[in-house]
Formats: C-alpha cells, structure tokens, sequence
C-alpha cells in the first residue's frame, strides 16, 4: 500500500469504468476515489469508495491492517461515491465507530434505511478525537458541497483531510495536468459555493497544513501555497488568466465566421490569450471551466425560436447557477428576420453580480457584412481596454 507518512496509508481505487462522473462529466482518464487509513494506537479508516469497488477496498484495508479490526471509520462526505460501502464496510467490522456529524448521520439514514450502527460518535465542529500519537480534529465545511461536509485535521503529521475539496477528475495511475482538471471539477461541482469554500479557507488558514489528502485526485504535498492560491481565486470569482473566451452557436456557419473573425482582431491586438469553443460539439464543463477563468466572455450565439440556441442557453444557465460574476461580456448576435439574441442573453444574467456589457454589440443579419466587420473590430478594441 501507498504509504504517505510512517503511518498514514492510501487505500483508495482507480475507476477506469466511469464514463460519466455524476451522470454529466465526462472523464476520458477515468476517476479516483480515495480513502485512507491512520495506524496508531487506535485506527481510523477515512471514507469508503464507489460501490462498485467493495472487494478492492476491503482487501487494501486488510493489507494494511491484518487480522486487526479499525477502531473508527470517519465519514467526511456521504455522497454515495465515498459512502457507498460503510454498511459493506460495518458487515466486516460491526464494532467499529462511526464518526460523523448530526447531518451525517441522518444521511446515513436516508441511504441505508435498515443499516444498525452498534457505536457511533457524533462530533461538533473543532472538537478532537485521539489516536494516540495523532490528534485528529474536526473542520466542518458545509455546503462544499454538500452540508453534511466535514474536513478533518491531523496535528501530528499536519495532514488535512478535506473530502471533495482540492479535487480534480482523473485516475491516479494516468499523468496529467492538475490545474486544468481541477478547474473543471471544482467549477462544475463546487463553483456555486465560493462563498462556503471562502468561509473554509480561513479556516485552513489557521492550520500549519504540509499534505492534503482529497478524496478525487492527487495527494498534494508541494507548493501547497499554489493550491490554496487557485481555490481562493476560483472561490472569490477572480480572474485567473487574462484573456478572452468566445462561446459560440452556429447554424449554418455564420455566426461561427463572425466568432472566430473577432478571435483573429483580437489576436492581432496583442490580447494575451483567446480561447473559443463551438457549444455543440466540446465538452459543455470545459466551456464554463474557461468562462470562469479569463475575465472577458463573449457570447455569439443565434436567435432561435424567439430565444436563443439550446447548446447557448444550456451554457448560460450552467453559468448564472454557478454564481458566474466579477467578468465583461461581449454579445455577437445573429437573426435572419427578428434578432432577439442580445436581449435574451442580456435578461438571463439580470441577476448576476457584477456583470458588465460592452457598449458594442455586434448584430449580424443572416451573413456577415462590411459593417458587421466594422462593428467586430470595435468590440475588439474595447474587450482591449
């Protein structure tokens, strides 16, 4: 087994069957989910894994454990892909404790209506639970992103454990960047509750913390000021990256020209960077992992039934559910008859914070003209201010 300090162990599993995670994300690396195990003392095993994955994680706990049985299992997070073996888990071990809080345990309740917890330990927030040489301590982080969410903290090794935080997509066994996946999974998962994870952050902050233990994704236990430096920008709706992002729609091609023309304007201007995805055909989580990173979104779209493109208005609502803020939108419209696009996309965001229009809008009719040219170098030169 992984060992990750003298006496921490990782007894996690990598899912290379997942197609989506969540039924919505796809994961072409497959998922990890992670659980651990503290040997002292007293033993305590951190979460359990995806029910499809019981014998794995019985077995790696009998690796490191023995014939010895875990004193306490902690339950940080009852989301079923790291709950869904605690009653697998306490046919095994039946006078092992349960660890939780009071909403933990009413979860419990309501996905294993005839489980029988012989000992459990309901903690509050801040309180300590001793190993022996480990002193563990509870941070409790609701509504990142569920509420029953609790982080735990090791004193001895100064390891936090912090459930679906700091978490990314992607096995453990494939190599990849960690930034852009866990953009894509914070944003996609967590990205409503900035407010919540800004709320924990002060609470970590108080913590001497070396490693952090997620529960999807790499153990991280160098340059942690970089992580924490991406969560507090990513929480607080800050601008990671300069640049611009273009979401288009596109019929029959022409509000894709009028897209990708403004792209190559802004370029030539010298803009830092200019990323641009076509709705229909890449990843939906992608499009709003980047709307969220540059601070400038331009939204080309067509009118569509009075409205505006399905793929369009799926995006814009992933974006206002997700408390999108703090950035400057361009609008690049287009209708053969009655252009309504700009106004529709306009209403949607009416109750984001900090949204603010360009004085250009670009209204194409059907194709692009000379003056659609004229008013795409003007919105340009002000996405460049």
């Amino acid at each position: 087994m992984n060992k990750i300090t003298n006496d921490i162990y990782y007894i996690g599993v990598n899912d290379h069957q997942v197609d989506l995670f969540e039924g919505q994300y796809d994961v072409p690396n497959g998922m990890a989910y992670n659980s651990y195990i503290i040997v002292d003392e007293k033993t305590a095993v951190f979460d359990t894994v995806d029910g499809n994955f019981t014998d794995e994680w019985l077995d790696n706990i009998t690796e490191v454990l023995a014939d010895r049985t875990p004193d306490y299992i902690i339950v940080q997070h009852m989301e079923p892909d790291h709950s869904a073996n605690l009653m697998n888990f306490l046919r095994k071990y039946p006078n092992t404790t349960v660890v939780g809080n009071a909403k933990t345990f009413g979860m419990i309740e309501n996905f294993f209506e005839e489980l029988t917890i012989a000992n459990k330990l309901e903690v509050k927030e801040g309180e300590k639970l001793s190993l022996g040489k480990h002193e563990l301590s509870f941070v409790f982080a609701p509504m990142v992103h569920w509420p029953e969410v609790m982080f735990t903290y090791d004193s001895k090794d100064k390891v936090l454990f912090s459930a679906d935080a700091f978490g990314k997509f992607g096995a453990l066994d494939v190599e990849e960047d960690w930034a852009c996946e866990a953009r894509r999974y914070y944003f996609g998962i967590v990205g409503k509750y900035g407010v919540q994870v800004q709320g924990v952050l002060k609470k970590a902050a108080a913590l001497d913390i070396q490693t952090i233990c997620p529960l999807h994704g790499p153990i991280l236990k160098e340059n942690l000021g970089y992580y924490l430096g991406l969560y507090n920008t990513w929480s607080s709706y800050g601008v990671e990256s300069e640049g611009v992002f273009i979401a288009y729609t596109s019929v029959y091609g022409n509000t894709k020209k009028a897209a990708e023309l403004l792209k190559e304007k802004l370029e030539a201007k010298g803009c830092p960077k200019v990323a641009i995805a076509d709705l229909a055909r890449e990843d939906m989580a992608e499009s709003v992992e980047d709307a969220f990173r540059y601070g400038k979104l331009v939204i080309a779209t067509t009118t569509y039934n009075a409205d505006i493109f399905p793929f369009m208005k799926h995006f814009i609502l992933d974006l206002t559910e997700r408390n999108y803020q703090n950035r400057t939108i361009g609008i690049i419209e287009n209708g053969s008859w009655a252009a309504t696009a700009a106004k529709v996309v306009k209403s949607m965001f009416e109750k984001s914070k900090n949204i603010t229009f360009t004085d250009t809008t670009v209204s194409v009719k059907s194709a692009v003209k000379a003056a659609n040219i004229a008013e795409i170098e003007a919105l340009a030169d002000e996405l460049m201010k």
